[in-house]
């Protein structure tokens, strides 16, 4: 029971919020009530996020790349961790984005202003291929949430961070958007966000071989345009998990040469599972 209203802590500050934005009559019980919620959540907060720091350092997981072709890494642990956060087992999490190669569609650049957004039909990592970087057993799934459009200027990302506080108040969904989770052994389980609606292939309980597909990357969730956001975890609840960290067998693609590890933050790289 505890620990669901620890989990919940974003209601919580959520209703302090609505307490204080109401009120209208000054200070008196409903503004005290909402500041009192405000602090209540963001301490439930801060002290969840400090439990999800990992206990010790661990070897990195040996799993297959998710995803073949060119990509880019960016947010991933070689270059800092926490890569993200450790709210929601992110630590070691990182994020791809398909490279397209010449004469291919380059996709759209950043807007400084204006177009706002756009459709994430428009970029070339909307679609491609997730594949299992392991054996696995699939313990979660959402695939019903949309595609929205991309936060690709300035405007765009002034709003994606106050949009991202406001999901981070709800359900892990509304932060990862589609999403798999597969529990790959020992008590690991990678995760797959920001996947395409309608994309995911597979459902609770299916066992799923290393390079079988089970979804594409989309841009639902917290995502600033289509990328596949990757994670390794020691359970199957984000808000309660700790990261794990891993490694690929990759190439970089600017020097030739072969890798065991995490490619950095801009690294062109591929790898198969």
């Amino acid at each position: 029971m505890l620990m669901t209203v620890w989990k919940r802590h974003g209601l919580i500050f959520g209703a302090g919020a609505v307490c204080v934005l109401v009120n209208g009559s000054g200070i008196g019980p409903l503004w005290i009530t909402g500041v009192a919620l405000l602090a209540l959540g963001g301490l439930l907060h801060w002290l969840l996020v400090r439990r999800q720091r990992p206990l010790a350092a661990r070897e990195p997981v040996a799993v297959g790349v998710p995803v073949t072709g060119r990509w880019t890494a960016l947010n991933g642990p070689a270059t800092k961790v926490p890569s993200h956060t450790h709210s929601h087992a992110q630590t070691y999490a990182i994020d791809l984005t398909y490279a397209p190669g010449d004469g291919e569609d380059q996709g759209p650049p950043f807007a400084t202003v204006w177009p706002f957004g756009r459709r994430p039909e428009r970029f070339p990592t909307f679609g491609r291929p997730v594949l299992a970087p392991a054996d696995g057993v699939v313990v979660a799934v959402e695939g019903r949430m949309r595609d929205h459009w991309s936060r690709t200027s300035l405007p765009g990302y002034g709003f994606l961070y106050p949009e991202g506080f406001v999901r981070g108040l709800g359900r892990p969904r509304h932060l990862w958007g589609n999403h798999v989770l597969l529990d790959v052994g020992d008590g690991v389980v990678a995760g797959f966000a920001h996947l395409r609606r309608g994309s995911v292939t597979v459902a609770v309980g299916d066992r799923v071989r290393a390079g079988q597909p089970i979804g594409a990357c989309g841009n639902s969730g917290n995502s600033s345009e289509p990328h596949l956001h990757f994670q390794l975890m020691d359970g199957p609840d984000p808000v309660t998990a700790r990261g794990v960290p891993f490694r690929w067998a990759y190439l970089d693609e600017t020097s030739g040469t072969e890798h065991t590890g995490v490619p950095e933050d801009t690294t062109l790289f591929s790898g198969r599972v």
